[in-house]
């Protein structure tokens, strides 16, 4: 089944989807998410550039994006130099979510509906990627997540698969 103009996402507390909702200028979608640059490979040195981002995405309540609020926290090697406190790289990028989310008049957590978008920082792939997951010929099948990799497919109900 092809992805839809508007694709569901249902808010799920304590979990993956638990900062999303509505605000008085539309909806919105957080996380803290890890991401690599474009064309970094595993290799020597992939902790500099493995990073930790706070992101804040604003749709207008049709679901059409608006613009992102993305902050990178640090790297996963600053991380395992001072994993712990409030300075760590995961404390820093949380208490910037939190300041992101406050800024949000009438804020509210719940389900949304958006359509698929795409942006680049830090040359970093961001949005809701419509994908072809099916084999042979036809129709996006998938729409994915990035760069939190999480996806959504039929039924199109808002759950998602990791």
């Amino acid at each position: 089944m092809a992805v839809p103009e508007i694709v569901p996402i249902a808010h799920e507390p304590e979990y993956r989807t638990e900062t999303i909702g509505r605000y008085e200028g539309g909806q919105f979608l957080a996380s803290v998410t890890y991401a690599f640059p474009n064309g970094v490979s595993l290799g020597d040195g992939w902790e500099e550039h493995k990073r930790l981002y706070a992101v804040l995405h604003r749709f207008d309540s049709e679901g059409r994006h608006i613009d992102s609020d993305i902050w990178c926290a640090g790297t996963w090697a600053e991380q395992q130099r001072h994993p712990y406190g409030n300075d760590s790289v995961p404390a820093r990028a949380e208490s910037r979510l939190a300041e992101m989310l406050d800024g949000l008049p009438q804020l509210e957590y719940g389900d949304i509906a958006i359509r698929p978008f795409q942006l680049a920082a830090d040359g970093v792939i961001f949005g809701l990627i419509p994908e072809r997951h099916e084999e042979g010929e036809g129709e996006d099948d998938w729409a994915e997540l990035y760069p939190d990799r999480f996806g959504f497919s039929a039924p199109w109900d808002g759950q998602y698969d990791t």
